[in-house]
């Protein structure tokens, strides 16, 4: 009776401990390949289709426009200041825009979007495009390990009432949060800055 008992027991324990590899290789991988499979290009246009750019943050609102008359730079400030602009700068926000990835998507109610900050956003990208079509990404706050950072594109609603927030990468915060001078071209100190005269003795008449 005693060792049907054990046997009883070690037959338990082995489905228990089938049942756990069967979860951690068969679900739980599957699970993240599903996880993996939802990263999909955030946008669908290409660096030349872009006509203009309003990065709204809390402190100020920057407007680009494409430099049609110019190659270099290809991009002017018109507000608040119309001056030329950094192209390194609007490049690397660029690049993000048009190869930047979701790394997943959350369907929830209108009414949480204050919980991903995205009700106060940290800031606010609206893109124009040369077809006059118009894109925005909105970014909020960042997750709970701080590697993404919540966001909208182009948002609306679906049919059900929820909308759809990505989890982007933090460089887009990078990108956005700069001081007005950063946004700005610099000047080539070679050409702007006068080389500085050389006190040399006058020569003596003889």
């Amino acid at each position: 009776m005693k060792l049907q008992r054990t046997t009883l027991i070690l037959i338990l324990l082995m489905l228990g401990l089938g049942g756990f590899v069967y979860f951690h290789e068969f679900y739980w991988k599957t699970q993240q390949e599903e996880v993996k499979n939802k990263k999909q290009q955030i946008f669908s246009f290409e660096e030349e289709d872009v006509q203009s750019l309003a990065v709204k943050t809390k402190n100020a609102t920057i407007i680009l426009e494409r430099n049609n008359n110019s190659e270099r730079p290809k991009w002017r400030m018109t507000s608040p200041q119309q001056v030329p602009a950094n192209d390194a700068i609007v490049s690397y926000l660029m690049d993000l825009l048009v190869k930047g990835e979701s790394d997943r998507t959350i369907s929830t109610s209108v009414n949480q979007l204050r919980e991903f900050g995205l009700t106060a956003p940290q800031a606010t990208i609206d893109i124009k495009l040369k077809n006059q079509q118009n894109h925005q990404l909105v970014l909020g706050k960042s997750d709970f390990n701080r590697r993404f950072l919540y966001a909208q594109a182009d948002p609306n609603s679906q049919s059900n009432g929820n909308v759809d927030v990505l989890l982007v990468s933090t460089d887009f915060g990078n990108a956005v949060n700069r001081e007005l001078s950063e946004w700005k071209e610099i000047p080539n100190k070679s050409e702007s800055t006068p080389l500085p005269s050389l006190n040399l003795p006058t020569p003596s008449k003889k």
